[in-house]
């Protein structure tokens, strides 16, 4: 009786197949149309399924009946189609909408085989299976064994193919509409702002409460050079182009030209801009990028700011990770807006937040800066249903001030950035300012928006991180990208390359050569020693050398360059005396260079650590009630918290800091930041610290040298007196420098500075000494510097 009730059961399988594929051929031969209007409603389901195929894809649409299965079941690419066979299948093993082009032969199948999204053209043949897809975005599928393991006739025989959907794109007057089966874009037309992003079942992944200029845009801060006034330009294009448009790729074009006449009218940032959208087949993600260019005659202007932003869902996106070590569910904005303003806008203490864990925490936007090196990936999750989105930055070429720059990643919005010009940390010398007569051009990108997913776990968000990060690194194999259509940006065999080896020549650290380990060695615009880190109108290539201190810079644009560099552990910065022109398939080897950093003598003492960062000194633990608990056990991070410059006045209440060499350590008695005091009603003042040292043989002859090198500086004027705090006039004094601002913003370092300071024996005494280090500018918290390192040499 049981085996004449399954041959039952197969004969009525064979009969609903073949009533199926009956009922396929019959829409491919009479249409569409009458197809809705005849059939039933028992085969709605499949009616359903065809909807979503276009007519033209019927072709190859056929479900034929067999048992045995053979290579003829399995459909090849273009014909996408839902194509099966099975025996004792349940109705859960049928590959719904929207996975055109599954093809899948089973017996038995759970429905772990179902294919899952994304994975178009899957065909597969499977016997007592309980496989198991993992697929990424590329072109292949893996396909891991799960449950016990079997062999012989249990073992499974697995046929994968996969063929993405082509890239379709839809416009209309108002918008235009990129999709490639993974991501959906639209853009509005003709201005080129970012309006929705459709992906896993999320209609738009931006916020929808907002304008539709305040969800994905490019900006610029500008303001007319000698004026005040500061304006926002959203660079809202007049005129929209295909570039190309090919199944596997689609790159569109939204202009934007200036025009003199606009002078007489609303402020415009005198620029043309060309905003550039990529879609290929097969990425979850879209490319970005733009090129910006300046004509001789226009107006001058002074850009402090280029950025592209993204304004995700409030509601969806609570999860931010920067780092491995620096990720956080956050705040929302309106917990910012009912939240108590502290010293400055950007930082807000919560105090009535959507979310008790955060009551009293302080949130800044600059608390998540990271320097330029380490910005390649960051972004939100949506923990909800495991989505992410990503910043992906292959190349720093194109931004500016070199790798050290530091800069804001994602902040609280959720707001997700991509920062190409910023005064950030840096100051105004690191804006752009174009005058009358010059001309410039500069691509801005491409940086790659990537969206990922995975299961609903415990492990969902690590997984997704875990996978941003490789997505990253495979976009970086990729730089420079070959199918940009734009001739302004060349691809690698129109690039050049630099090969080379530094060395480090200091007599009093070592009389033979010794290897500049881990340096950096970079290309910039031709200018003097250090001017790289204020660069920001053309591209620079950086690269580290390794323990040898052979280093090789790849793929650099054509230009003319000055070669810099500087060693960690060593003090200055290396200038190579020519500059170097490179050539399309330039490969320029050079001869070894040498640097001989500065230095006039043996060393007598030293404070910190030449690594052009303050991180080595005291930074103290944070105020209770002021604490961001991303950082509260993340030491190498301590320094991002706020307020802590305030701190220096309760550890020094009756005096400034006075540190004694041979007895004082500088990890613990260093304070990390040279700031003011405040003497009551918010009056600011500037303070002296003092360095006390013994000289027991003083030679008379001769310079001793104080090597002097700041980390930081920001409105400050260092002034430097030997065994005198009265002289009215300081022995040297470095004049008002620097506008980091570094801080205020939570960073340990912003500009380099380095001063080589001429003693005259006559200013020294034999015993005891002190140096005398006077930040004179007063008026505000934030003005002081932070150091580097501090060196005393003998003639």
């Amino acid at each position: 009786m049981e085996r004449v009730g399954r041959r039952s059961l197969r004969h009525w399988g064979w009969l609903v197949s073949t009533l199926a594929a009956m009922l396929v051929l019959a829409v491919f031969m009479v249409g569409d149309g009458k197809y809705e209007k005849t059939t039933p409603k028992t085969s709605l389901v499949v009616r359903k399924a065809l909807r979503r195929i276009p007519r033209t894809q019927y072709q190859g649409m056929m479900n034929i009946p067999k048992i045995t299965s053979s290579r003829r079941n399995i459909a090849r690419p273009p014909y996408q189609g839902i194509n099966m066979v099975t025996e004792n299948s349940s109705p859960r093993n049928i590959a719904r909408p929207p996975y055109e082009g599954i093809n899948m032969v089973t017996k038995n199948s759970s429905r772990r085989n179902m294919a899952r999204p994304l994975y178009q053209g899957i065909n597969m043949v499977t016997k007592n299976s309980s496989w198991r897809m993992r697929a990424g975005h590329t072109s292949s599928v893996q396909l891991s064994r799960g449950g016990n393991r079997t062999t012989g006739k249990d073992r499974a025989t697995i046929i994968a193919r996969t063929q993405y959907l082509r890239v379709n794109m839809l416009k209309t007057r108002s918008q235009v509409k990129l999709d490639n089966g993974f991501v959906q874009l639209i853009f509005s037309r003709p201005s080129g702002d970012v309006v929705g992003i459709k992906y896993k079942g999320i209609d738009n992944l931006l916020e929808n409460k907002n304008l539709r200029n305040n969800r994905g845009y490019w900006d610029v801060v500008w303001n007319n050079p000698g004026e005040n006034k500061i304006f926002v330009d959203k660079l809202q294009a007049t005129r929209f182009r295909v570039i190309t448009a090919r199944a596997d790729q689609v790159e569109i074009s939204f202009v934007k030209t200036y025009n003199v006449s606009q002078q007489r009218g609303a402020p415009v940032v005198p620029l043309n801009v060309d905003k550039r959208y990529i879609m290929q087949r097969g990425h979850s993600g879209f490319y970005a990028y733009a090129i910006f260019e300046y004509l001789e005659g226009w107006p001058e202007v002074k850009m402090d700011q280029i950025r592209m932003v993204y304004k995700l869902q409030q509601e969806k996106f609570q999860y931010m990770a920067l780092s491995d070590t620096r990720q956080t569910v956050m705040p929302k904005a309106k917990d910012r807006k009912h939240g108590q303003q502290l010293a400055y806008p950007e930082a807000v203490r919560l105090t009535k937040p959507s979310n008790p864990a955060f009551r009293g925490q302080v949130d800044d936007k600059y608390q998540y800066s990271m320097e330029d090196k380490d910005n390649k990936v960051h972004g939100w999750i949506c923990t909800d249903q495991s989505v992410g989105f990503w910043m992906i930055t292959p190349s720093d070429e194109f931004r500016s001030a070199g790798p050290m720059k530091q800069d804001l990643t994602s902040h609280v919005g959720p707001t997700i950035l991509s920062m190409f010009v910023s005064t950030h940390y840096a100051g105004k010398k690191a804006g752009i300012e174009l005058k009358e007569g010059e001309a410039w051009k500069k691509v801005f990108g491409p940086v790659f928006v990537y969206l990922n997913s995975a299961p609903r776990s415990k492990n969902s968000i690590s997984t997704l991180w875990n996978d941003a990060k490789k997505q990253m690194f495979e976009e970086g194999k990729r730089w420079p990208y070959n199918f940009t259509q734009s001739k302004d940006f060349p691809s690698s065999d129109q690039r050049g390359s630099v090969f080379g080896r530094l060395l480090v020549h200091d007599r009093y650290m070592n009389e033979s050569l010794l290897s500049s380990t881990s340096a950096y060695v970079g290309l910039a615009a031709p200018g003097e020693v250090g001017s790289w880190q204020k660069e920001s109108k053309g591209y620079q290539f950086w690269t580290r050398a390794d323990r040898q201190g052979y280093f090789h810079i790849k793929d650099v644009r054509p230009g003319n360059y000055s070669l810099y560099a500087w060693v960690p552990g060593v003090v200055g910065d290396y200038k190579y005396e020519a500059d170097i022109t490179i050539k399309p398939g330039s490969k320029i080897r050079l001869a070894n260079l040498t640097y001989e950093p500065p230095r006039n003598g043996p060393t007598l003492w030293e404070i910190g650590i030449p690594d052009r960062s303050a991180a080595e000194f005291y930074v103290p633990d944070p105020y209770p009630s002021l604490m961001n608990k991303l950082y509260k056990n993340n030491h190498s991070n301590k320094f991002r918290q706020y307020g802590l410059w305030a701190r220096y006045e309760e550890l020094y209440p009756n005096h400034d800091l006075i540190y004694t060499i041979g007895v004082n350590n500088y990890r613990e008695d260093w304070f990390y930041a040279h700031v003011t005091r405040n003497i009551g009603k918010e009056t600011y003042v500037g303070t002296t610290w003092q360095i006390r040292f013994q000289l027991n043989n003083l030679i008379s002859q001769g310079n001793y040298t104080l090597q002097l090198a700041l980390a930081s500086a920001t409105s400050s004027e260092l002034q430097v007196r030997f065994n005198n705090r009265s002289v009215v006039r300081p022995h040297f004094s470095t004049g008002l420098i620097g506008g980091d601002n570094a801080i205020a913003r939570h960073g340990i370092h912003g500009l380099y500075w380095f001063f080589s300071v001429k003693v005259p024996s006559s200013l020294l005494h034999e015993g005891s000494n002190t140096i005398y280090l006077t930040q004179s500018r007063g008026g505000a918290p934030f003005r002081g510097v932070m150091y580097d390192y501090i060196r005393l040499e003998g003639p």
